[in-house]
């Protein structure tokens, strides 16, 4: 059973990403040349729109993490569904992705939009799931 695997490894890869784009951030408004400029503009625009990413990058890594280790644990359920929810899942990354696209590349913010309702579809498809599927562990005795 596969299911959920690609969601913990890409999302813990996803929030390595992150974390080092966090350093970055950091570098830029603390050590790099002309941080004042970068100060002065930290809560508007493209410095607040990159701060976005940071954050949301984190937590839709995380949060794949969590579908992931919440669909391994569902086996009653179809594998389409759990395939379907975890696909949705690891298109939620598009968010995150799609706001560095815009504040760098200065794409649509179509991707932002498609990630958002992926990873909520794939948060409110995972939850039934586990309203309906959720198996217990047997309790071990000695």
């Amino acid at each position: 059973m596969t299911t959920g695997r690609y969601n913990v490894a890409v999302g813990l890869m996803a929030m390595v990403g992150f974390m080092m784009y966090g350093f970055l951030l950091i570098y830029l408004r603390d050590f790099a040349p002309g941080k004042e400029a970068w100060i002065a503009s930290y809560s508007e625009g493209t410095h607040f729109e990159a701060r976005l990413a940071h954050v949301h990058g984190n937590l839709f890594g995380l949060l794949n993490i969590v579908l992931g280790l919440v669909l391994v644990r569902l086996r009653t359920a179809t594998d389409l569904a759990r395939r379907i929810a975890a696909g949705l899942g690891l298109s939620g990354l598009l968010m995150p992705v799609g706001i560095l696209a815009e504040v760098y590349l200065g794409l649509p913010p179509i991707f932002v939009l498609i990630g958002a309702i992926a990873m909520t579809a794939s948060v409110l498809l995972t939850g039934i799931l586990a309203f309906r599927h959720w198996e217990h562990s047997p309790v071990e005795t000695r």
